[in-house]
């Protein structure tokens, strides 16, 4: 079954507001099983707007629309999707006390406009929005399903998670679960090739790829007539992803993030660490405390950024900095090893690099960047190009320092299990 989402509101247009609406909905509508094939974003036009839902009637079987539905005269939508769908406007009495409360409840003035929020589509069923004043309406005929949700986004996103999410798995959609699949240390263009049989033979379930920071998503959807059907159907598949990328899945949680899945291997090991960074300036320290649970492992954070403070904190000699400069191999090696001596850690994880857009030379471009990770006295660096402005490549540099993170301590045990065999 396919959805449509559209957007209205000419601020969006201009960029005024950052549309996250679109970007919350596509994936709810993806976990639900729904295939997202169009998005549109529409200014508060009523000639437009009509045009923008008749075509979206055409070809999709469910259609949702944020915003538009407030107390102002270029609040359009749910009287442009009335017409379209043939319906006339009645007071709903339900929602004009509802109003009333709000106002009355907040010492707040209702003035006549604000009714205009209470009228709704007629045989259109009505949902109640618990943070605002403006209801959503699901209106059905013909096969189709036209849902209007208020644009601001406390409202819309419990609205559509307590009403809208319900309504769409008890229709005639059946069933529908999903399991995610979490890797990292595999590019999305390897990891498609690993599982493209896989792909190519897919009916039910279905294996949906996604590309984050670093990460890939492989998220696996089944639909069922109940819940334990569809399970059944997706767990043969979640193993056969384990089975081939292996220490490449961190989590087959959808809710565990990388830094929570490194942050459980340290509990689970009984791993201290420390941090130390230059280039991204405490930014993997505040992801790793993030985690709930951190204080448990994590000692100490230091942020050098100068070669001085290289130098001093962490001992790394200032012939080595001024040979191989501060962005090298033996330098983020150096600093690693440093910061495992004077926190005591088990593991200890150092960045530097370049992140721009100054500060490069056709020797050591912006974008260099040196990982190194120390556990329990082994030591491994590696080095990375990374693209992008300056935010994108501390970001990367950060998510790839978990990775190595991970990748080591794994190593680790692996090679103590080995000796002691």
């Amino acid at each position: 079954m396919t959805v449509e989402l559209i957007s209205v509101g000419t601020e969006l247009l201009l960029g005024n507001i950052v549309n996250t609406n679109a970007a919350y909905l596509s994936e709810k509508c993806a976990d639900l099983g729904l295939s997202c094939f169009y998005q549109s974003v529409v200014g508060d036009n009523e000639e437009r707007l009509s045009g923008v839902l008749k075509t979206a009637l055409e070809r999709s079987d469910i259609v949702i629309l944020s915003g538009g539905l407030g107390p102002t005269e270029d609040d359009l939508t749910k009287e442009v999707s009335a017409k379209v769908m043939g319906r006339e406007l009645s007071m709903h009495e339900p929602s004009k006390k509802r109003i009333e409360e709000y106002f009355s409840s907040r010492n707040l003035e209702l003035t006549e406009n604000n009714w205009k929020q209470a009228m709704v589509p007629e045989g259109a069923i009505v949902l109640d929005n618990e943070n605002g004043t403006a209801p959503g309406v699901i209106m059905e005929g013909e096969g189709k399903k036209v849902i209007l949700l208020p644009g601001p986004p406390n409202e819309m996103i419990p609205m559509f998670e307590k009403q809208i999410m319900p309504y769409l798995s008890g229709s005639d959609l059946g069933m529908i679960y999903s399991q995610t699949v979490k890797i990292c240390g595999v590019g999305e263009s390897k990891a498609e090739t690993m599982i493209k049989d896989m792909i190519d033979s897919q009916t039910n379930p279905t294996i949906a790829t996604y590309a984050k920071n670093c990460e890939v998503h492989l998220r696996v959807t089944a639909k069922a007539k109940d819940e334990k059907e569809a399970k059944k159907l997706v767990k043969p598949v979640v193993k056969e992803l384990k089975n081939r990328f292996g220490p490449y899945v961190y989590t087959t949680n959808a809710d565990i993030t990388l830094e929570k899945a490194v942050v459980d291997l340290l509990v689970a090991n009984k791993l201290t660490v420390s941090t130390v960074e230059s280039c991204t300036g405490g930014m993997l320290a505040a992801r790793l405390i993030n985690v709930p649970g951190i204080s448990e492992v994590y000692k100490s954070g230091y942020i050098t950024y100068s070669n001085k403070a290289k130098r001093k904190i962490l001992g790394v000699k200032k012939g080595l900095l001024e040979k191989k400069g501060a962005v090298s191999e033996e330098v983020a090696k150096e600093m690693a090893k440093g910061a495992a001596v004077i926190s005591k850690a088990e593991v200890a994880v150092s960045v530097t690099g370049i992140a721009g857009p100054g500060g490069g030379t056709e020797e050591k471009p912006v974008g260099l960047v040196y990982i190194a990770c120390n556990v329990c006295g082994k030591t491994k660096v590696r080095k990375f190009n990374f693209r992008g402005n300056r935010a994108k490549i501390r970001e990367t540099t950060v998510s790839s320092a978990l990775i190595l993170m991970r990748q080591c301590i794994l190593e680790y045990y692996s090679e103590v299990a080995f000796d002691r065999r």
